[in-house]
């Protein structure tokens, strides 16, 4: 990869050796139309322990604040923050409470001033465990402004689902969960899918998988039910994935290239796709030395994309680039 693949510059940290917290994970980020980048993620001493919250800093002309606390609750772990824009304005940060991913549930906080003030919590779906709303990646809104969140449920299988809501974000259905034939699968299953809608109501997933691929599903009725999901060429090293789709219909893929359940988390790359998923001929290096560099975030907006991911569990870094830093790509094609 490292020999083959241009290495995409312009890398960013959010923070450096000075962060107020061990261990960082699970970034997620909007941009702002004042220009400015909000960026969220969990920290505390590890993944799991009581002391973890939910941190943000913002990038305003050209420089992120120190990190300060957007949630957290006394004696309990935070997860997978993820922050939309709502097409009203609004901000929205989501994000999972709980000891453990099947015991966790989905609360809420708002701002209508671009990040500065927030609402206080709220719960997504009253008495929810288990976690709905979007698990790991953001929202997505139709054409008709119906928004699907990408969801999943860890127990003894993994599965995934859509949530829906057709009124800005106060109620959610759950869809029914995408087909998966977990007698012949290899490992758990699927979940943490990412989502975009090619045509009205033509939808599509991406999803984290323990068989060593990325896996795919489409809809064909705005997300409320789902094909078998299939395998793609794309490796998956049972790792956090991101798409974002750009105004020319392109997609943007933020993924490991690893083959391998569990596999190493690196090198990260971004590929593009110009027929809706179905190959990702350009692609380039986010990151290539031995470390653990995942669980990325990107979004779209023109031709300029925004990703972060997790450095080490050290810092959470963050890149901007255009589509043609990608195109440019192809002749140092993986």
């Amino acid at each position: 990869m490292k020999s083959k693949c241009k290495i995409l510059k312009g890398k960013e940290y959010i923070f450096e050796n000075n962060r107020p917290f061990l261990s960082c994970h699970a970034s997620t980020l909007v941009e702002l139309d004042n220009g400015d980048t909000l960026a969220a993620w969990f920290g505390g001493t590890a993944e799991k322990n009581p002391d973890t919250a939910i941190w943000h800093s913002r990038r305003k002309d050209g420089k992120w604040s120190y990190p300060e606390v957007l949630a957290d609750e006394k004696g309990i772990a935070l997860w997978n923050p993820v922050l939309f824009n709502a097409p009203d304005g609004r901000i929205f940060l989501y994000y999972k409470v709980g000891e453990n991913t099947n015991e966790w549930h989905t609360k809420y906080i708002i701002s209508s001033d671009n990040g500065i003030s927030w609402t206080d919590p709220g719960e997504l779906v009253p008495g929810d465990i288990g976690g709905r709303g979007p698990v790991k990646n953001k929202p997505v809104v139709l054409h008709d402004g119906t928004w699907l969140a990408p969801a999943s449920v860890e127990s003894k299988y993994w599965d995934s689902f859509v949530d829906i809501t057709a009124d800005g974000g106060r109620t959610w259905t759950a869809a029914s969960l995408v087909p998966i034939n977990h007698g012949k699968f290899c490992g758990k299953g699927v979940i943490q899918p990412t989502i975009w809608e090619s045509e009205p109501n033509r939808v599509h997933m991406l999803l984290r998988s323990t068989s060593g691929r990325i896996y795919r599903s489409d809809s064909e009725d705005g997300g409320r039910t789902w094909c078998e999901i299939y395998e793609t060429s794309l490796p998956n090293n049972n790792s956090g994935i991101d798409a974002a789709k750009l105004d020319d219909g392109s997609i943007a893929l933020v993924y490991n290239p690893v083959g391998k359940n569990w596999g190493p988390r690196t090198p990260l790359v971004v590929s593009l796709s110009k027929d809706n998923g179905t190959t990702w001929p350009y692609t380039c290096v986010l990151e290539y030395e031995e470390g653990e560099y995942s669980y990325p975030a990107i979004v779209a907006r023109g031709d300029e994309i925004s990703i972060t991911y997790t450095w080490k569990r050290e810092r959470i870094a963050y890149v901007r680039c255009t589509v043609e830093d990608i195109l440019a790509c192809r002749e140092h094609e993986a």
